[in-house]
């Protein structure tokens, strides 16, 4: 897999974000998407090692569009000069969570896990329930001195403990949170050599699988909202 081939491209759509750019250059995109699918194809095959409920998914199933919504937004760039990838045993839906990988130059590249979606009450709900259950199996999961020394839960947070759960719950600063994620930074000098990546994201997703595991135990039984 040659992962400086998606990183020129991606670089070079940067510096040309505009819609005339990319349909001149399409090739480029086809080849740099074609490299991006082998390097999940092969992450896929490395994660089955140890989680193997991943294993039957399509890497073209898995990645998101370049092509951004602006609707919304006062960066009207029509591109996210971005490779972006979900895997789970349900693909790239948020609910399971999973292993997520965005290859963006410029130092904005990162390895991810966990539920980053917080539009989905239910799923808050689920999780913050269980946290208050079962807060020393998350203790446990979050202090395991491998998992501390690369990652720390985020999530978007709420300013006091939410209604209906114990201000002075063990695990009050995480019930706040409305999403619970983990990202671990990705200089641009180690997305070059493909194979010395594929390890170290491989290594990566396998200590913070006990975190998936935890959130999609809480989540078990939650349905995705009907578009």
């Amino acid at each position: 897999m040659n992962t400086q081939l998606i990183i020129d491209y991606l670089q070079a759509l940067n510096q040309n974000n505009n819609r005339e750019w990319y349909h001149a250059n399409k090739e480029d995109y086809k080849r740099a998407n074609a490299q991006f699918e082998e390097l999940l194809q092969a992450l896929i095959l490395e994660i089955g090692k140890f989680d193997s409920s991943i294993l039957h998914n399509n890497p073209k199933d898995l990645t998101f569009k370049l092509v951004r919504d602006t609707r919304f937004s006062r960066n009207k760039s029509p591109y996210n000069p971005a490779f972006r990838a979900h895997i789970s045993s349900k693909g790239k839906l948020p609910v399971p969570v999973g292993y997520y990988l965005m290859i963006k130059p410029g130092g904005q590249s990162f390895l991810g896990g966990g539920l980053f979606a917080d539009m989905f009450k239910d799923a808050t709900r689920m999780i913050r329930d269980y946290i208050t259950e079962n807060g020393e199996e998350w203790e446990q999961i979050i202090h395991e001195p491998e998992f501390e020394a690369h990652f720390t839960p985020q999530g978007n947070a709420l300013k006091n403990v939410p209604a209906g759960y114990e201000k002075e719950h063990p695990q009050a600063e995480y019930l706040k949170f409305k999403s619970w994620y983990l990202e671990y930074p990705l200089k641009d000098d180690e997305l070059k050599d493909g194979e010395a990546f594929l390890a170290k994201a491989a290594r990566l997703f396998r200590i913070m699988k006990p975190f998936n595991d935890y959130l999609n135990k809480t989540l078990a039984g939650f349905q995705m909202p009907a578009r």
